[in-house]
């Protein structure tokens, strides 16, 4: 009998998972005197949840996450929660968390094989690249910021610890994913 569900429990269960951590790391947050954005354990999260769970279920998990977090559950930075942070001058941040976990998940799919290191490295910084696009973006829109303003409140102050998070979520990822797979949590890449 074929199973005809769109995610399966197992599936279900590893994306309530990743909303979980994103939500505990959110609160991991260090508010900044000249940004609204402060420094936060998310974006560690997100690309975890990109290269262990995949493209499909990496931006899953983020848009549950947004959507728990939009419609009141207190899960974003600082305990915030509503519509308000969507729109708000970080809410492009919470968007480039479903787009970078995304498209650090292809990378990670792409692999011919098990997907190295250095291969997780490269969808991460994808996908940090797309997090600070959408995130500036949105913070120079709403704030009315120059471009070069809100790189320098939105992004550039964050790029060393971004890094060091960069370095170690690859490390985790590529074992974790290793282990999930070995244990049949999830599909191996296909050669």
């Amino acid at each position: 009998m074929k199973n005809n569900r769109l995610v399966s429990t197992r599936e279900m269960t590893l994306v309530g998972l990743f909303v979980a951590v994103t939500a505990a790391l959110a609160q991991v947050s260090i508010p900044v005197f000249f940004s609204p954005v402060p420094i936060t354990g998310q974006t560690f999260a997100v690309m975890l949840a990109g290269a262990i769970l995949g493209s499909r279920l990496g931006a899953l998990s983020m848009a549950v996450y947004v959507l728990l977090g939009a419609f009141g559950a207190p899960i974003f930075a600082q305990a915030k929660a509503g519509f308000g942070v969507l729109v708000g001058p970080t809410g492009g941040y919470l968007f480039g968390f479903i787009l970078g976990a995304y498209l650090l998940g292809k990378v990670v799919e792409a692999a011919k094989g098990e997907a190295s290191y250095l291969r997780v490295v490269v969808g991460m910084i994808l996908c940090t690249l797309v997090v600070y696009i959408l995130g500036v973006s949105q913070l120079a829109f709403v704030l009315k910021f120059s471009l070069a303003k809100a790189l320098t409140v939105g992004a550039i102050p964050y790029l060393p610890m971004d890094a060091l998070k960069l370095v170690l979520a690859a490390g985790v990822a590529v074992g974790v994913r290793r282990s999930l797979q070995a244990a049949g949590f999830l599909a191996p890449v296909k050669a």
